[in-house]
């Protein structure tokens, strides 16, 4: 794979793209302390010098909590045209496993999957072939799967590190037909959003519409997603009003001008750069506003459409389609507010007053990686891969629930646990605490559940009992954890800590044992 040298890595934030957010802070806090210096020595008894040296401590310490530590994680993205292939056995390279630093959050995007009318339907009862292709997959290595989206073709899956979980909050899921008339949803995008530490983000897997002479129709396609994907969420209510946005897919855009001749030399010299001022959606970038506020990595990979399958080498059949970068990943930073007439004009003083936030819990993107992945053969379309860095400062990193199994459990007799809403939220009788092996897949993967109380919604601070019946816990000994799940929030809200279950007398009267699968008792 190509890998972007770190010179070539971009960086984008929500409050500065020249320079970092601590060192300019750091500049403006010393001329803050100087000018509180300078009020001291000139203090007076008049009312005025109090309240600008009131004034002068106010703007320094707003810079002091600024300069508080920052989070990084890691977000892998893929995008993949599977042209109806069925799963691979092995994802392990588009996935990079082993990459270092581990990464924290998995999305990932594809286009075509199998969506005749029979797999259609039986996909609807069961996970499809790929979502468990990849569950099995990151399962084992401690994510699970937040969420998923599918329309027709189009399939968006969202997967975390088990300890993120709690605090990935507000999850919602959307999606619009463009395709044969927006009747059928071969074209498209699904959406889905959620709050990551308190970050308002939204990840669109589009396929828009293809052909060369179709370069317009794509923009005008999502420029109508964006107007008509809407989210239940009060602050939120729409895909630019996040914070952090990703859009990637088969954006279906091509090279236009150059002859197939010169496409194909030039990418086999190795001259990708001549190829790029004619790539429609740099060209429409240039043209539409709305689109010059994503940014994206530099081209550094070969054309990702259209090879022959199971090699590659580029179209061969009697059309010879033209290599095109049809398969990308874009963000964008939410900007920051357009001053009213009202606000001071004055430089100085804009840069540290707070911009809903975005001053205060600055979140900055950074690109490491922006490469395809030549290895896999089974799609005309090559898979794309980013990877990035998530710099935040956290909102909030307190679970709502907190969780804890009492005593010994085994299948010997009835187990307890006890929760405590630790903030109030908006909880329901219909949340219920579920019971997880360590490694499980996703929030439905529990051995057994309980509901919560009943009769009456808990008292922040209130330690509540629950009992689970003996006869629905496992026999055989594992590490297990136990996970609160809101039917409001659409998520786990809170985790026990890692705990053991012993094996039950009766396993080995039953004669059972415990199988080892990657490290994880079965």
């Amino acid at each position: 794979m190509d890998l972007l040298p770190d010179g070539s890595r971009l960086r984008s934030d929500s409050t500065s793209s020249s320079e970092s957010q601590g060192s300019r802070s750091k500049t403006i806090l010393r001329q803050r302390l100087s000018e509180l210096m300078t009020c001291i020595e000139d203090m007076s008894s008049d009312d005025e010098a109090g309240e600008e040296v009131s004034r002068t401590l106010d703007e320094a310490f707003q810079l002091c909590a600024r300069l508080l530590p920052t989070d990084a994680f890691r977000l892998h993205m893929v995008t993949w045209n599977v042209a109806t292939a069925e799963p691979l056995e092995d994802v392990a390279s588009l996935l990079q496993l082993n990459d270092q630093p581990s990464i924290d959050l998995y999305v990932i995007g594809l286009q075509e999957v199998n969506a005749t009318p029979v797999r259609f339907i039986s996909d609807l009862i069961a996970e499809d072939s790929w979502s468990h292709l990849f569950m099995d997959t990151l399962g084992p290595k401690g994510f699970v799967k937040v969420t998923s989206v599918r329309m027709q073709g189009l399939l968006l899956l969202v997967f975390a590190k088990m300890m993120h979980l709690p605090f990935i909050r507000n999850i919602q899921t959307t999606y619009t037909r463009t395709g044969i008339f927006g009747y059928w949803g071969n074209k498209g995008a699904v959406s889905v959003r959620f709050s990551f530490y308190g970050h308002m983000m939204c990840f669109l897997n589009c396929h828009l519409a293809a052909h060369m002479h179709n370069a317009l129709q794509r923009v005008d396609e999502f420029e109508y997603i964006l107007e008509t994907q809407d989210f239940d969420i009060f602050d939120t209510p729409h895909v630019l009003d996040h914070k952090v946005v990703f859009w990637f897919g088969d954006l279906n855009f091509r090279i236009e001008d150059h002859g197939l001749h010169f496409v194909r030399s030039s990418i086999n010299g190795g001259r990708l750069n001549l190829l790029w001022s004619k790539d429609q959606l740099i060209m429409m970038k240039k043209k539409e506003p709305f689109l010059q506020e994503f940014d994206e990595g530099p081209l550094n990979f070969k054309p990702t459409y259209k090879f022959d399958r199971k090699a590659d080498s580029y179209d061969s059949s009697g059309k010879k389609r033209k290599p095109a970068w049809t398969d990308r990943i874009l963000w964008r930073i939410k900007p920051k507010s357009l001053p009213s007439e009202e606000d001071d004009d004055d430089d100085e003083k804009a840069s540290t007053s707070p911009d809903d936030g975005q001053e205060e819990y600055p979140i900055m993107v950074t690109q490491n990686t922006y490469t395809s992945v030549m290895s896999y053969g089974v799609s005309d379309h090559k898979p794309v891969i980013g990877n990035f860095t998530l710099e935040l400062r956290k909102y909030f990193d307190t679970q709502l629930v907190d969780l804890t199994p009492v005593g010994e459990w085994s299948a010997d007799q009835n187990a307890l646990l006890t929760y405590t809403i630790l903030e109030d939220f908006m909880s329901s009788t219909w949340d219920w605490i579920g019971l997880y092996k360590v490694g499980f897949k996703s929030a439905s993967d529990y051995e057994t559940f309980v509901w919560v109380r009943e009769n009456e919604l808990p008292e922040v601070n209130e330690v509540i009992e629950k009992s689970v019946v003996k006869d629905d816990l496992p026999l055989l000994s594992g590490e297990y954890v136990l996970g609160y799940y809101s039917t409001n929030l659409n998520s786990i809200v809170g985790l026990s800590d890692n705990f053991q279950i012993l094996e039950s007398k009766r396993a080995a009267m039953e004669g059972l044992v415990s199988k080892d699968i990657n490290g994880i008792d079965k």
